[in-house]
């Protein structure tokens, strides 16, 4: 998506002229203008320059904007700085001042008797010059609204502005004519109505009108400077230059510089400039910048290292792996000003109002303006009402509501880690009613651990654990990686063996002080030793929780059994929960046995397990929850790419791989579980903040008719946001959503697409 900077939007009016006049240039695909940014997305095969001039003509500016690669990260942070809201709040002093010295006269005196000069005794002419020039300055101060609505006017695109200008015009344009007239009368010497042209003066309202839109605008910049405040903090965690080996020698050189596969060098307490993967050293390096996770994550040679994270202790030296607009950090930025650039579907209705609504506000104006004078109204109070209807229908607000809210919460799942790629994807996540998880890296931490040991009668667990660790130190299977990781908490200290071998059948053997070792599964070990009756009840009874349970003996003898499993989250079970109070079903979808699939979907308490699925089968199985409701896919892995495509909303575990998190419209960074309920409460309490409170009851009316309907349910908070589990079920009751998962689930796979 290529993007623009646009100059001159007002409101949602002129936002909704800039798309439609963009839309109809040849070879766009597609466009989204965002108020909030100023900024515009643009899909197609158009050139720069037929977009732009595009835009010019429907009275507007444009300009490509530069890439964060071909930028500087200052000019990238300055552009992202409000410059708007001083400016309007020097407009904004300046008016009250001659605004307050205004309303002495016209409303101090005329209603309350105040006290005037001498030489306005009696000179009313005096008093109306004086309005009109102090209404003149206030004039020339805002003279942007005049600008911005008529200049709308004229493209025949009117918008707030032009709101603004009608009535501030009309207003001034009668008063003036009145002052006229009352020159005219005091010149025959008709008083009584030189005193009734004093009360057809409207110069306060033409500046009561400016100065209080711009009050309106201050606080719309003010909101809108501090919605950008997360994408600024996160540019400014990026280094602003990297110590580079060039030709032996370390040279300081602008991040923009750095190039993929340099060697830079990280002193503790410095940050890391690029991602990259360490050469030499090891050392602590504080990743909560990207994370959230405020212990240290130890690096070594081989491991990789993302920018803007921490170095803490010792010396490090890296290869750039990824640099400008591939690192981690720069892809986040991305996200978040992606997500502000595109479009909801929910702010393309607000759009649709906002495109229509000045020009009915105009025609409306007019109407009472006609009624009132066909009534046989004076033309001064037909004309007053006519400004009222043009005044008083100026939500500047609509264009922003949406945009902000969206924003907001997009600046908020920020900041807890909760990414959100698209508006789309922020408005689609809360209508959500299926949860399918992965299991492996989702539910489960995707790494296997030591749960159980058991010696054998007579023997120590000592023996037990220093057998299986000499046995298991030469193999590289994951099963004997978590039994050595074990032993070696537990303080035991690896001997040397000799004869390893990997055996047919899930087997190990070696040699240590003579004696013959082995290890292995159980039905591999029953047939090379005898196993005790209790050993083979408790490897039946670990193996019904999901646990893989391993034997091992020496010199033919039983030592003991250790059982090894990929042990669920600690969060998993309370992220569940979570959601099914929310009224949402949870389906686990695995290609592990389904004896380990359910006792990993008990401990978790998911509603149903799906086990035995291969990728492309994941995918199925979504489909078919689709026909129930709204499904959204939790996963890690390339294995979950196709499932988190296919369904209403894929989101991705932070720690998984990049082609999950590519095909993902959501991305966990903290890879918590917990918060995917927090995503779902977040997007829900966006559209509802922004209908109910933002918009107005109106527009909330209407976008109310694009949400679920809502219940009640436990405050939740998210960074210093309430949130209401407000359950939307698009109609159905828990149970009948239920039942509709499990016949779902239920239903035969289509054959498996094995690859070849």
């Amino acid at each position: 998506m290529k993007q623009y900077c646009v100059t001159g939007m007002s409101c949602a009016a002129c936002a909704a002229r800039v798309e439609k006049a963009v839309s109809a240039v040849p070879g766009v695909t597609s466009v989204s203008v965002s108020l909030l940014t100023n900024g515009m997305g643009v899909e197609g095969t158009a050139a720069d320059g037929e977009i732009i001039r595009a835009v010019q003509d429907a009275g507007y500016g444009a300009s490509v904007k530069g890439t964060e690669s071909k930028q500087s990260a200052s000019a990238a942070e300055e552009a992202l700085e409000d410059h708007e809201t001083p400016k309007l709040k020097r407009r904004l002093c300046w008016s009250l001042g001659f605004l307050i010295v205004l309303m002495y006269f016209s409303m101090g005196h005329m209603m309350w008797g105040w006290p005037l000069p001498a030489w306005f005794d009696g000179n009313h002419v005096a008093m109306g010059l004086t309005q009109m020039l102090l209404t003149i300055i206030i004039m020339v101060i805002n003279q942007k609204f005049f600008i911005s609505g008529f200049k709308a006017l004229w493209h025949r695109s009117p918008n707030m502005d032009t709101l603004v200008a009608l009535g501030a015009t009309a207003s001034f344009l009668y008063s003036t004519y009145a002052l006229f007239a009352m020159t005219d009368a005091q010149l025959h010497g008709n008083m009584d109505a030189v005193m009734g042209y004093m009360h057809e003066f409207y110069f306060e309202s033409a500046a009561m009108i400016l100065t209080l839109i711009t009050v309106g605008k201050m606080l719309e910049a003010r909101s809108k400077g501090k919605t950008t405040d997360a994408l600024k903090s996160l540019m400014k965690l990026a280094p602003k230059t990297a110590n580079v080996l060039r030709g032996g020698q370390k040279v300081s050189l602008p991040i923009e510089q750095v190039q993929k596969g340099d060697v830079f060098v990280v002193r503790p307490g410095e940050s890391i400039p690029v991602d990259g993967r360490v050469l030499d050293g090891t050392s602590a390096v504080n990743e909560s910048a990207l994370t959230g996770e405020s212990v240290p994550v130890d690096k070594a040679a081989g491991d990789n290292v993302s920018a803007a994270t921490v170095n803490q202790s010792g010396f490090l030296r890296c290869e750039a792996t990824r640099v400008g607009e591939d690192t981690t950090l720069s892809q986040i930025i991305r996200m978040v000003s992606d997500a502000a650039a595109t479009k909801a579907p929910i702010a393309k209705v607000a759009d649709k109002v906002s495109g229509v609504f000045v020009p009915v506000v105009i025609s409306i104006a007019v109407v009472t303006m006609i009624v009132w004078l066909l009534l046989g109204a004076p033309f001064g109070d037909a004309l007053s009402r006519a400004i009222a209807v043009l005044v008083i229908s100026c939500p500047c607000a609509l264009g922003l509501a949406t945009p902000v809210a969206i924003m907001v919460g997009n600046g908020v799942g920020a900041k807890n880690g909760i990414l959100f790629k698209t508006a789309a994807s922020l408005e689609e996540t809360g209508k959500v009613q299926i949860v399918a998880l992965d299991k492996t890296g989702t539910i489960t931490s995707g790494q296997m651990r030591v749960t159980d040991v058991l010696p054998a009668d007579g023997i120590g667990e000592n023996d037990l654990l220093d057998a299986a660790l000499s046995l298991e130190t030469p193999s590289e299977h994951p099963l004997a990686k978590a039994v050595v990781q074990y032993a070696l908490e537990k303080g035991r200290k690896v001997q040397d063996v000799a004869d390893f071998a990997a055996l047919p059948g899930n087997g190990l053997t070696a040699k240590r002080d003579g004696a013959v070792l082995l290890g292995g599964s159980v039905k591999y070990m029953q047939g090379q030793c005898k196993v005790p009756e209790s050993l083979l009840a408790a490897a039946e009874k670990l193996s019904g929780e999901g646990k893989t349970p391993l034997l091992f003996s020496r010199d033919g003898a039983i030592l003991g059994m250790m059982a090894v499993a990929d042990t669920v989250k600690d969060d998993s079970p309370e992220a569940v929960a979570e959601l099914r109070k929310m009224g949402i079903r949870v389906v686990m979808i695995t290609g592990d046995n389904p004896r380990t699939a359910q006792a990993v979907g008990q401990t978790a308490g998911v509603d149903q397990v799906v086990a035995g699925v291969l990728p492309d089968g994941k995918a199925d199985v979504v489909r078919r929850l689709q026909k129930v409701g709204r499904v959204a896919m939790v996963g890690d892995g390339i294995n979950d790419a196709p499932a988190l495509t296919c369904a209403d909303v894929g989101i991705a575990i932070g720690a998984g791989t990049d082609i999950a998190m590519d095909a993902a419209d959501v991305v966990l960074m903290n890879s918590r579980l917990s918060d995917v309920p927090a995503a779902i409460r977040l997007s829900r309490a966006t559209l509802r903040h922004n209908s109910q409170h933002q918009a107005g009851p109106v527009l909330g009316a209407v976008l109310q008719r694009h949400r679920h309907s809502a219940g009640g349910g436990r405050v939740h908070q998210l960074a210093g946001l309430e949130i209401e589990p407000d359950v939307r079920r698009g109609g159905d009751e828990p149970e009948q959503l239920l039942r509709g998962v499990e016949r779902a689930a239920a239903e035969p796979l289509p054959p498996a697409r094995r690859p070849a």
